[in-house]
């Protein structure tokens, strides 16, 4: 660990005042590209996403519920994997007291994975999670939203050499 400056309380504040003006410039900037990323068009989408949830099948307009927002965590548990990404899982932790909250802003909260529904219930169950979550794992949502590449198909590329 990298040995710190040891100085007075008023070298201290001097340097935390400083410090604070640049996180408060930060605020203002990150609140405007906030405020940008709302004005952003929306999309029409069209195409019949079909999910796979633990009573059935659900079109994307079913996962809303009764909101009119609906709000995704796409969670990193594909086909292959036998459990979920770790990093998911600890935010997946605190996903059950968020559904109250989000419908007094008229928001429903839907995880979804690639995973197939059975393994998804079953690190679910482990868990002991309770919040929504779907599977999209015939579909190309995750695809066409970005949460995942397509499979690129070309030639292998050569080794790389270091001099």
């Amino acid at each position: 660990m990298k040995a710190h400056a040891v100085v007075s309380r008023q070298e201290w504040l001097t340097a935390r005042m400083a410090f604070l003006a640049k996180e408060k410039e930060f605020s203002r900037l990150r609140d405007e590209l906030s405020r940008q990323r709302r004005e952003l068009p929306w999309v029409k989408i069209d195409k019949p996403y079909r999910f796979e949830g633990p009573s059935g099948k659900e079109t994307l307009a079913e996962l809303f519920g009764k909101h009119r927002q609906l709000m995704v965590y796409h969670f990193m548990f594909g086909p292959e994997d036998d459990e979920g990404c770790p990093h998911c899982s600890f935010w997946a932790d605190h996903y059950d007291a968020m559904p109250v909250h989000l419908a007094h802003r008229d928001v429903s909260f839907v995880v979804i994975s690639r995973a197939p529904m059975a393994k998804i219930e079953r690190f679910k169950q482990r868990m002991g999670w309770r919040f929504k979550w779907v599977s999209s794992n015939q579909t190309d949502f995750n695809y066409d939203f970005g949460c995942r590449s397509r499979p690129r198909k070309c030639a292998p590329r050569p080794p790389s050499t270091t001099m």
